[in-house]
C-alpha cells in the first residue's frame, strides 16, 4: 500500500510545531520515538511520519482512535461498526484541541497499538527541517511477526543459537537483527527529509 497524502487546499502554516512521542504499547523494553511535526499536517501525513520514524513499511491498514472516534483511510468492514472518518481531512490542530493522548493502530492482524502523546508546542523555527525525529529507543519489530507476543518469540529464537528455530528465524529476517538499534539521524537523512511533504518544501 503506497503512502497516500492529500494536500490541504490552503497551504498556510500556522507557525506552530508539535513535539510528539509515540510508544509501542506493551513493548518491553519500550520501543518509542519522539519527533517534531507541523500542526497543519493532517492525520494521513501523521500516519506516514509514524510509519517512517517507527520503521514500519506501510503494508497494512491503520486507524487512529481519538475520543472514541476512528480516523483512517478505509471503510468500516461491518455495518454495525462506527464510521471511520477520513484521516486526510483532519489536521493535528483539529485533534490537539480535543485530546493530547490517543491511539494509533497499525496492521489489524498483528494489532500493533501505539500511544501517541502530544507533549508540547513550539514556534516554527527556520533552522529546522520538519518533520524531524529527535529521539527514540530500540528497533522496530519486523512486519508480520505476530504482534508483541510474536515479537517476543522471534527474539527468543533469534538470540538463542541453541534454539531449534534459530537458523530459520535468522534466515527469515535476512541474517541480522539488533533489537536495540535506533538512529534518528539515519531516519531523518534517509527517509523523512527525502520525502516531499505536500505543502511543506
Amino acid at each position: 500500500m503506497k503512502p497516500h497524502i492529500v494536500p490541504k487546499m490552503t497551504v498556510k502554516s500556522t507557525g506552530t510545531i508539535l513535539q510528539v512521542k509515540v510508544s509501542l504499547v506493551e513493548s518491553s523494553p519500550l520501543i518509542w520515538r519522539r519527533f517534531l511535526i507541523p500542526v497543519d499536517f493532517n492525520l494521513a501525513q501523521l500516519h506516514n511520519v509514524i510509519q517512517i520514524v517507527m520503521g514500519w513499511q506501510n503494508k497494512h491498514l491503520y486507524r487512529f482512535e481519538i475520543n472514541n472516534e476512528e480516523y483512517g483511510e478505509h471503510e468500516s468492514e461491518f455495518e454495525d461498526e462506527q464510521e471511520v472518518k477520513p484521516a486526510p481531512k483532519f489536521t493535528l490542530s483539529d485533534i490537539a484541541n480535543k485530546s493530547e493522548r490517543f491511539i494509533y493502530d497499525y496492521d489489524f492482524g498483528d494489532s500493533w497499538h501505539h500511544e501517541v502523546l502530544i507533549e508540547r508546542s513550539f514556534k516554527y523555527d527556520d533552522n529546522y527541517n520538519y518533520p524531524v525525529c529527535i529521539g527514540g529507543e530500540n528497533a522496530c519489530p519486523p512486519e508480520d511477526c505476530g504482534g508483541v507476543p510474536g515479537y517476543k518469540e522471534f527474539l527468543a529464537h533469534l538470540l538463542d543459537e541453541d534454539d531449534g528455530d534459530h537458523l530459520d528465524t535468522k534466515a527469515w529476517i535476512g541474517g541480522f537483527f539488533d533489537p536495540k538499534t535506533f538512529d534518528p539521524n539515519r531516519i531523518n537523512q534517509d527517509h523523512l527529509w527525502q520525502k516531499k511533504w505536500l505543502g511543506h518544501h
